[in-house]
């Protein structure tokens, strides 16, 4: 019996390559699946098959009659269309349009990072990188951080052994290019960082931030001040106001913690802004001498500015979202909104 379905199988797909009219469609369906067809006589003798082998010849009959209606369905969408198969790699019409495979689209961390990276080429920085294993010198020493800080403890930083680390701040790619190249310098350094902070709505162990470094001769507070303004109204757009406030950081001095108004609630205080109407996004500052003297820069030639900020954070801000965990879940339902 099985050997007598796999040649009518054999039949069918011989004739049905060789169908050229739905009047011959119509026909082969009467031959194979009409009521006195092929494949309702082979019904009829599930009766006389032995009773443990019913069960596999039913379901193989049941098989080739899905399978002929299926192709037989096709062939006759495609001769309505006036499609006329031709031979059995030609089951299909090569007139209609193709399908659209579904579109990716950027992550909204990459796109931030783009939008920054497009944002500050326009005000003619280059863009740098550096490792993500870092040595301590790098990540604290050369950025005048001191031996008992507290970042520099476990608690607060990704140690792999003795003065390797995963580096807590892209400030380290401000030190690598100093190095290796004489003022002027006008760079971002945008990157994975590190620190062993508890994962919650507003932290994460890894996250992405952006540090900016600009040195030349006669830098000044008031240029750093005309660049972070001319990126956030890029970024934020142009109704964003920015503000200065009095900070401390090891490598910059003087230094400031830069808020913007609210982009949520246009500075009129929301749960976001903490009612205050202001958001703090960033770190700048004046490079501090003792930076300039680990790379060998003339501190009395030489001024600079450098600032730093989470891309996590400004993603948050522009797009409205409240949760940083919703970056790295990976849920196409969130993604595909940006």
């Amino acid at each position: 019996m099985i050997k007598e379905l796999e040649e009518v199988k054999k039949d069918f797909l011989n004739e049905i390559n060789s169908v050229a009219t739905l009047k011959d469609i119509e026909q082969l369906k009467i031959k194979y699946l009409g009521r006195k067809g092929i494949i309702s006589d082979f019904m009829k003798t599930i009766p006389t098959v032995p009773a443990e082998q019913r069960a596999t010849y039913g379901l193989q009959i049941n098989t080739l009659k899905n399978e002929f209606t299926s192709l037989i369905g096709d062939v006759t969408r495609r001769l309505s269309r006036g499609a006329i198969p031709r031979t059995e790699k030609e089951l299909f019409d090569i007139t209609l349009p193709g399908k659209q495979p579904p579109l990716g689209k950027k992550h909204p961390i990459t796109q931030t990072i783009d939008d920054v990276k497009e944002a500050f080429a326009r005000l003619g920085f280059d863009v740098a990188y550096g490792p993500e294993v870092e040595l301590e010198y790098y990540n604290f020493d050369a950025l005048n951080i001191p031996s008992d800080h507290p970042s520099r403890t476990d608690f607060d930083t990704f140690y792999i052994k003795n003065d390797i680390l995963l580096r807590s701040q892209t400030s380290t790619v401000q030190i690598r290019i100093m190095e290796k190249q004489k003022p002027p310098i006008r760079i971002i350094a945008p990157g994975r960082v590190y620190r062993p902070d508890t994962v919650d709505a507003r932290h994460s162990f890894m996250f992405h931030q952006v540090e900016g470094l600009l040195v030349d001769e006669g830098v000044s507070f008031t240029d750093l001040k005309e660049v972070l303004n001319q990126f956030i109204k890029t970024y934020f757009g142009k109704d964003v106001q920015m503000r200065f406030r009095p900070s401390f950081f090891p490598f910059t001095e003087p230094s400031a913690e830069v808020d913007i108004s609210c982009s949520i609630c246009s500075g009129k205080g929301c749960s976001v802004c903490s009612y205050s109407g202001w958001v703090e996004i960033l770190g700048a500052g004046m490079v501090d001498p003792h930076v300039f003297k680990a790379v060998h820069y003339d501190a009395e030639k030489y001024t600079g500015f450098a600032f730093g900020m989470g891309i996590e954070r400004i993603t948050m801000l522009k797009y409205g979202i409240d949760d940083i965990r919703l970056f790295y879940e990976n849920d196409i339902r969130f993604l595909s909104q940006f």
